[in-house]
């Protein structure tokens, strides 16, 4: 069903999105393979982070499909799509699942998108790394290509409203160069976070950052939290969540 599901898509996104007015803006493209397996790992600062890169590898005539969290099967358009175009759910719980599934899939040729950061990022600074990528790419002998999205915080941010419609908000993309699948987890987690790091900082460089807005890093002129609030504020929501968590047991 993917392959239909994908043609759909293909026709009816692009144009919905030109009405729009997103303009997207691509840098570095030859560095998605034309062919072959690959795990693209981006940086996550809003809940639209998945359409851009998709337009990204679309641009090189691939496909590719994300990692995501299996939770988000508790909404049923979003369980549509998890199932009719092949996305891969992560249990918390039963991780390894997800895991071996990706790691099959990179080896059969297939380009896989994560988030090495797990979770949005409130201060749109990246957040430290799970190390989930580097052992997902060096048990399938896949390149990672480090990727950042910039502007969809502008659309879909987390603790803000959504700007879905006639928002005319340019978005970034830029896909660095490849990693090769070397060097223990640790070597290669690192790596990618100081080239993720770089990249960020190169294209929030070439972005016009109005002074005092939600969705700019306090380093740049911005009132969104800083990493220190941000980690409070992820605490307070996780707290949240257990407490939730258990009064469903009782």
């Amino acid at each position: 069903m993917a392959e239909p599901f994908y043609r759909f898509g293909e026709w009816v996104v692009p144009p919905l999105v030109a009405m729009n007015g997103t303009k997207f803006t691509f840098d570095g493209l030859e560095n998605i393979p034309e062919r072959g397996g690959a795990l693209l790992a981006q940086n996550h600062t809003s809940y639209l982070d998945w359409l851009p890169p998709l337009f990204a590898a679309r641009e090189r005539g691939r496909r590719m499909y994300f990692m995501i969290k299996a939770e988000m099967a508790d909404v049923k358009a979003v369980n549509y799509v998890i199932k009719h175009a092949r996305l891969i759910p992560v249990d918390r719980a039963h991780g390894h699942e997800a895991f071996d599934v990706a790691v099959q899939r990179l080896r059969e040729g297939e380009l896989i998108g994560m988030h090495p950061e797990a979770t949005i990022s409130r201060s749109y600074e990246l957040r430290e790394f799970k190390t989930g990528a580097a052992r997902m790419a060096l048990q399938a002998q896949v390149p990672i290509v480090p990727v950042i999205v910039w502007g969809a915080q502008r659309i879909w941010p987390k603790d803000h409203p959504k700007k879905l419609f006639r928002n005319k908000v340019p978005i970034v993309v830029a896909a660095g160069e490849p990693l090769p699948p070397l060097g223990s987890a640790e070597e290669l987690n690192a790596g990618l976070r100081e080239a993720m790091n770089a990249l960020l900082y190169r294209v929030q460089e070439q972005y016009p950052h109005p002074e005092g807005e939600y969705w700019v890093p306090r380093r740049l002129g911005g009132t969104a939290p800083n990493r220190e609030d941000s980690q409070k504020l992820r605490t307070a929501e996780l707290l949240e969540r257990l407490r939730q968590e258990e009064e469903r047991r009782r």
